[in-house]
């Protein structure tokens, strides 16, 4: 019996691609120039340093030749470059703690209100629109040591122990305010994430659990947690890779000083304090590295836990 062979994917006419590219000749101009933004802003900056962390580069960003690894080695042997690191994850860890579930529980609040919910927004979302650096100026008054800063004025009038704040003894507390600052200067942006995936979850799903007697705890763990569970692993990365990179608040609230010096602040160190842009150069290499490393195992973690 004779046979046709049909081929499993029908021959695309011909002159078929032409046309596509001509149909959709708008889309590809405009990704064109994001892929060329990216190459000339992102890409570029980031084989330039990869580049330079093993060269010899001068204070005017002349190169003198290669390095080899030596640019690594003494970046390692720094005194401060596991203090460094170590401060980077005690900000990251006290920040997971503000920074990140403090801006949810808020969104939980903020959406279960019946009145007056677009104020509370406006309120929540105000720190966010003043410039950082004068935000970062505003708290370096409110930490002032003495009495003429503000928090420590209100424990006056309270009849409480002032603090030194930034200037405290313990670098751990003086971490813990630089991350109390960051949560409120950034609080607005991850409040109106939240409200956006609050507001996708079905209400019949409320209804239900309030059908069976749950009350808002269990509301919120049973309905809201699941239903938000891929923004919030999504936040929770974003979170991680946000902290890490703290500079600003270092930079201007204690200079450095305390114990306070970040891996990204140390990068700054060796670039405009000590001239040495290849050692800069190689710890913003290992602190990318080390980032890229934490997204890409923890991206398939959360894979393959949704797949289980």
């Amino acid at each position: 019996m004779a046979t046709t062979d049909t081929p499993r994917h029908p021959a695309r006419p011909r002159g078929a691609f032409l046309r596509g590219v001509q149909r959709n000749s708008t889309a590809y101009l405009f990704m064109i120039g994001a892929i060329l933004c990216f190459a000339v802003f992102s890409w570029y900056p980031m084989i330039r340093e990869l580049i330079l962390s093993f060269q010899k580069v001068n204070i005017a960003g002349q190169s003198s030749g290669w390095a080899g690894l030596q640019n690594y080695r003494r970046a390692i042997h720094d005194p401060d470059f596991w203090s460094s690191w170590r401060t980077t994850g005690l900000f990251a860890g006290f920040a997971l703690v503000f920074g990140y579930a403090v801006p949810f529980c808020i969104a939980v609040v903020l959406n279960e209100l019946r009145h007056g919910k677009g104020y509370f927004r406006l309120l929540v979302y105000l720190p966010v629109m003043m410039p950082p650096v004068a935000s970062a100026f505003l708290w370096k008054w409110f930490y002032t040591p003495d009495n003429t800063g503000l928090f420590n004025a209100a424990l006056h009038l309270l009849h409480l122990p002032t603090s030194h704040w930034t200037q405290s003894s313990s670098p751990d507390f003086a971490v813990l305010c630089l991350v109390l600052f960051s949560t409120w200067i950034n609080m607005g942006g991850g409040v109106l994430i939240y409200l956006a995936a609050l507001q996708g979850i079905p209400g019949e799903l409320y209804e239900a659990a309030e059908l069976d007697g749950a009350g808002i705890l269990k509301r919120v763990w049973h309905v809201t947690v699941p239903q938000t569970r891929m923004i919030l692993s999504l936040m929770f990365l974003l979170q991680i890779v946000a902290t890490a990179q703290v500079f600003l608040e270092p930079f201007i609230l204690t200079g450095g000083s305390n114990g306070t010096v970040s891996v990204v602040y140390l990068v700054y160190q060796y670039a405009f304090n000590y001239g040495n842009f290849g050692g800069a150069a190689a710890l913003g290499v290992m602190l990318f590295v080390g980032l890229a490393c934490f997204s890409g195992a923890y991206l398939w973690l959360s894979r393959r836990g949704n797949e289980e």
